[in-house]
């Protein structure tokens, strides 16, 4: 994709007002990575550390999550991460289906741009995410559950062992 294209689709997100998740934020939260990974990562939406930064996964459970998926040889700036909604919602509450529906379009043109083998998909509203043939879609827990919940913890760890094993075949 050219820079310009690129500019263009961010600048789309950042000015969009299609829900009304854009009131009360600070930054629209697009995602990162490199644009030709082989591993996407979609959570459910922008916390308070990624409102504040514009920046996915950058508070407890992300650092969670990217220090759990480096013990397993998966390293961050190999990966592009986003969520379903780019704003934060009220109270870090799960998005609503209309604001998932209305983000929808913005994460298709990431997957279609992307072209990921792996979309790994963070708790259940991340389970909306389109699915495209050709693609393996890996659900695992969300990183804050699993920073909870022991029994959860355990799960999230196998989950990341079967993802490290997936990728490896790549």
């Amino acid at each position: 994709m050219s820079r310009d294209i690129e500019y263009r689709f961010h600048q789309q997100i950042y000015s969009c007002k299609r829900c009304s998740l854009w009131q009360n934020t600070k930054h629209a939260v697009i995602g990162e990575g490199p644009l030709d990974a082989q591993v996407m990562i979609v959570g459910q939406n922008p916390g308070a550390d990624e409102d504040e930064t514009g920046r996915p996964f950058v508070g407890r459970s992300g650092k969670y999550l990217t220090k759990t998926l480096a013990e397993y040889g998966i390293h961050r700036e190999h990966i592009y991460i986003t969520n379903i909604v780019k704003h934060i919602s009220p109270k870090n509450r799960k998005p609503y289906p209309n604001e998932i529906a209305t983000c929808l379009p913005y994460l298709q043109e990431q997957i279609r741009i992307i072209q990921p083998k792996i979309i790994v998909l963070l708790g259940t509203s991340a389970k909306e995410t389109p699915r495209v043939e050709g693609i393996r879609y890996f659900e695992i827990i969300h990183p804050s559950a699993a920073m909870r919940f022991t029994k959860m913890r355990e799960k999230f760890r196998k989950q990341i062992v079967e993802l490290s094993e997936q990728i490896k075949q790549l």
